[in-house]
């Protein structure tokens, strides 16, 4: 071995690197972060960054590939220190769309978006197109997530010209696909995506043909063609490798056997999503996630701390330079003028070079105060990076809070149009066996709606609010803090109405009630109000 190491050289590492790369994109990820772990270890003996940061990159994106977040932020992390410390813009922009990826994993959209910019500018700065175009994609699936389908057609356009020629043409054109069809542009998307699908082949294009069939099954839906919406959703189910995307597929399917009245297989896809997240959320290591994002957000700004300390030391050594050579200027002129000029004349120089030395020192306890003001920044920028943390733990548990009371929502919803199914479709209505049924699901309603756990563990994720608004709002009864609580928790008003078993518009007006018992604006943003509290 140790023989081995020494004949290996920046080539041979370069083309593990590449071996690495193709075990990853076959799936074989053991064989892929062995060889890239060996490689990292090679570079990082011999100081070789540009192969150590894309080892490290790679070992990223396998576990990215395997749902592992957290690991794969860790290695990304390590990826952009040593781009920032080491190498170009290249490298700089290539970790942090890698990052923002990870973000948009997360539902992090707006972070996401950030990111993917700041790649997207950095690629347009050292005019690398084919980078800047697999950037605009990116932001073109970011802007169609926030539904902001007018921008996200401005960036696929783009991405189309620049990556005409490159690999990422056919993720452009498979994401200009899925652009047509949130804009509502179906026999456009229908054409792209039968011109595509026979390019699809191979394990490396399975996430493009699923979202092509998936694309093509919300056509077939809008449509109303409900037969061809099936098929095209279950071949997106086989050709489908991609663990989080089963969560669409399952959503989908639910809802289109719901729309043929096939209570039984949409309530089966319910659960079964259900079982997907609760898998996600296990293998995506959720807390190490978390952690290491402030991490990076803390790395950022030190690196922007730090540039700001080497422009201050570079004014310093300017700084220094200024003054000795004023010094050896007035020397100069001293010694040359000294047997021609009078005493007065020379007091006055002394007192010019004096007023310039306590100008340049003033100056000096300016930078001074400008350092302390940046390092009271970095531990406001601390501070805060703390409280988010607390409010991203705050965040979890009230997803899995949201998560149960939305999972009893559901169960209500599928129990309201089976009793509705059956009043519906029973011709006898004195049938006594079927009056039985309904009136057996109708009690199942009223005790999964009068169900009191949920003030004791929103009372445990939430401390104080409840008592904090029986302070500030002694009028509300306990159905008013109920209410406030589904609110607090972000439910829409067909979810609490849902909940509460009352009608949409019922819903509202006990909003407005609400809002009147706590003496506030008829416009006030009620959300809003409490979670500023």
């Amino acid at each position: 071995m140790p023989f081995q190491i020494f004949a290996i050289d920046q080539k041979d590492c370069e083309k593990m690197i590449i071996e690495g790369v193709e075990a990853m994109n076959k799936k074989d990820f053991t064989k892929s972060l062995q060889i890239l772990t060996k490689t990292r270890k090679i570079a990082q003996d011999n100081k070789w960054y540009r192969e150590e940061f894309l080892a490290t990159n790679n070992i990223g994106a396998n576990y990215y590939m395997r749902l592992d977040y957290g690991e794969a932020l860790n290695n990304y992390l390590d990826a952009y220190k040593i781009a920032v410390a080491h190498l170009d813009e290249k490298s700089e922009m290539t970790v942090l769309n890698n990052i923002a990826i990870l973000y948009s994993r997360d539902r992090k959209t707006e972070k996401a978006e950030d990111y993917f910019l700041k790649a997207y500018e950095l690629a347009g700065q050292v005019n690398n197109n084919i980078s800047k175009g697999l950037y605009a994609i990116n932001l073109t699936i970011v802007s169609n997530e926030k539904k902001d389908y007018k921008t996200a057609k401005k960036y696929i356009d783009e991405a189309l010209k620049l990556t005409l020629d490159s690999p990422y043409y056919l993720l452009a054109r498979s994401t200009y696909v899925e652009t047509l069809v949130n804009l509502k542009q179906f026999d456009e998307a229908e054409k792209i995506s039968t011109e595509l699908l026979p390019k699809l082949n191979g394990v490396e294009h399975s996430e493009y043909k699923t979202q092509i069939f998936y694309n093509l099954s919300t056509i077939a839906e809008q449509k109303n063609d409900l037969q061809k919406s099936f098929h095209y959703l279950k071949l997106a189910e086989a050709s489908n490798l991609n663990y989080d995307f089963k969560e669409n597929i399952f959503e989908k399917f639910s809802n289109l056997y719901k729309q043929k009245n096939n209570i039984e297989r949409a309530v089966s896809y319910k659960d079964s999503i259900m079982v997907i997240k609760d898998s996600v959320n296990k293998i995506k290591n959720g807390q190490l996630f978390e952690n290491s994002k402030i991490k990076f957000e803390l790395q950022n700004s030190q690196k922007n701390l730090a540039e700001s300390q080497e422009k201050l030391t570079t004014e310093r050594s300017l700084f220094i330079k200024g003054i000795l050579l004023a010094i050896f200027v007035f020397i100069i002129v001293f010694w040359a003028l000294r047997n021609s000029i009078v005493k007065n004349k020379q007091q006055k120089i002394i007192e010019q070079s004096n007023a310039e030395i306590a100008k340049l020192e003033l100056e000096k306890e300016k930078k001074n105060k400008e350092i302390l003001e940046n390092q009271l920044k970095e531990k406001e920028v601390l501070a805060l990076l703390e409280e988010e943390k607390y409010k991203n733990e705050i965040e979890a548990k009230n997803r899995k809070l949201t998560t149960k009371a939305l999972q009893l929502t559901t169960k209500i919803e599928l129990i309201d149009d089976l009793v509705k199914t059956l009043s519906r479709q029973t011709d006898d209505f004195e049938n006594q066996d079927v009056s039985n049924i309904i009136k057996q699901l109708k009690i199942f309603q009223r005790q999964s709606r009068e169900e009191e756990s949920f003030f004791i563990h929103f009372e445990e994720v939430n401390q104080g609010f409840i008592s904090k608004i029986k302070t500030l709002h002694p009028d509300l009864n306990s159905n008013d803090i109920r209410f406030l609580s589904y609110v607090y928790m972000n439910l829409s008003m067909k979810e609490i109405s849902s909940l509460l078993s009352i009608t949409t518009e019922a819903c509202r007006k006990r909003k407005e009630r609400i809002i009147k018992k706590m003496e506030q604006d008829d416009n006030l943003d009620l959300y809003d109000y409490i979670t500023s509290l």
